[in-house]
């Protein structure tokens, strides 16, 4: 385990931000639990890059223990020239390599995370839930229960519940975290 000192600054150079890092986009994905070893390669070849962390504590035997960890595991953005992505590969620490194809898009997406932790807020990974999919709650009172995700607002989701052969249906609103997507 890493002291917080050992840790990779979270984007490389730490002055600039996501919007100001010039050339093609990149999403590394590394081998298991690798991102920060290929963080501080990329560091030392002075690759831009953005590797989005937040700490998690944990109790161990009565001890407090924090890790700073990658909020999406084995995924490192980063901006170059094609012999900066050579040089990602040459690491050996990366299992493919994926083209973006709409800088501006990525970008968009990434700048809020960006800013968010530079204001010190803490982020946590969080399932992908989308319009349409399938859940099952996990916790409270509709523990159990599947429906279909209709709507997005905020932190609370708007689950269908069908009951099929009446052709009719209703819906509950329910926090994001009390659901999980099932596999379609």
């Amino acid at each position: 385990m890493l002291k917080e000192t050992e840790n990779p600054p979270i984007i490389w150079p730490e002055q600039k931000s996501v919007a100001d890092f010039e050339g093609t986009w990149w999403v590394a994905h590394t081998r298991s639990r690798n991102e920060k070893a290929v963080a501080w390669a990329m560091t030392g070849r002075e690759i831009q890059y953005f590797l989005p962390m937040g700490w998690k504590v944990s109790r161990k035997k009565g001890h407090t223990i924090r890790s700073l960890l990658p909020i999406f595991s084995s995924y490192i953005f980063f901006c170059g020239e094609e012999k900066d992505r050579m040089e990602v590969l040459k690491t050996n620490r990366v299992a493919t390599i994926i083209s973006v194809f709409d800088k501006a898009r990525l970008v968009a997406e990434l700048l809020p995370i960006e800013r968010a932790l530079r204001a010190g807020k803490t982020l946590l990974p969080h399932e992908y839930i989308k319009v349409g999919q399938k859940c099952k709650v996990i916790a409270g009172p509709l523990m159990g229960t599947e429906g279909v995700i209709a709507r997005q607002g905020g932190k609370n989701l708007r689950l269908i519940l069908a009951v099929e052969m009446l052709g009719q249906a209703t819906s509950v609103e329910i926090d994001a975290d009390m659901i999980e997507p099932l596999e379609n």
